[in-house]
């Protein structure tokens, strides 16, 4: 009797565990979902298909302005980029990701399958550049056409998480930083 409890006392424990590594990374991205759109990054609710910025100040001062030193060392997570965040829905089609020219500047922006909690794509200084340029965000079974001067960026799934970051060189470059994030924008595909 005491090896059957033993082996269902592992199974339970098993199948909870799977469990467990399957839900929680969707948990946690049903969390940010919610939290981006009722609250986004501190500009209000972001509506599906359009990214938002967090404002400079509180980027320059989350918590509240050091006495001394730069604010470049403020309490936070990522204290070098300035965050730009949306959610996507590619049921209604393709949407463009405009790029400004970034003029040499570290940025990148991360496409995340929120299903599977794995990014699929990057733009940024590393895989695409830092010139200007237009990218097309296309969901499962798109069959259209891409537009000239632009690429491609295929998701697996119609919802997708972006995360854009760009690079802040120091305190007075903030501005400039912010700037560059708020010209990260979505359209429609015509």
């Amino acid at each position: 009797m005491r090896l059957e409890h033993l082996l269902t006392f592992g199974v339970v424990a098993l199948v909870t565990w799977f469990g467990f590594l399957y839900f929680w990374p969707r948990l946690l991205l049903t969390v940010f979902k919610r939290g981006l759109l009722r609250r986004g990054l501190g500009n209000g609710p972001v509506p599906v298909n359009t990214l938002d910025t967090q404002p400079a100040a509180q980027f320059a001062d989350p918590l509240h302005t050091p006495t001394s030193g730069s604010r470049l060392m403020s309490v936070g997570v990522n204290r070098d980029t300035i965050l730009t965040a949306g959610w996507l829905d590619l049921r209604q089609g393709p949407l463009v990701l405009h790029v400004p020219d970034m003029d040499g500047r570290y940025y990148s922006v991360q496409f995340t399958d929120p299903s599977t909690n794995t990014t699929f794509a990057y733009v940024g200084k590393r895989t695409t550049g830092t010139g200007a340029g237009d990218f097309l965000i296309t969901g499962p079974g798109w069959s259209g056409q891409v537009p000239s001067g632009m690429q491609q960026i295929a998701s697996p799934r119609r919802s997708v998480l972006v995360i854009g970051r760009v690079l802040v060189l120091s305190d007075s470059d903030i501005g400039t930083a912010h700037d560059l994030s708020r010209q990260l924008r979505l359209t429609p595909h015509p």
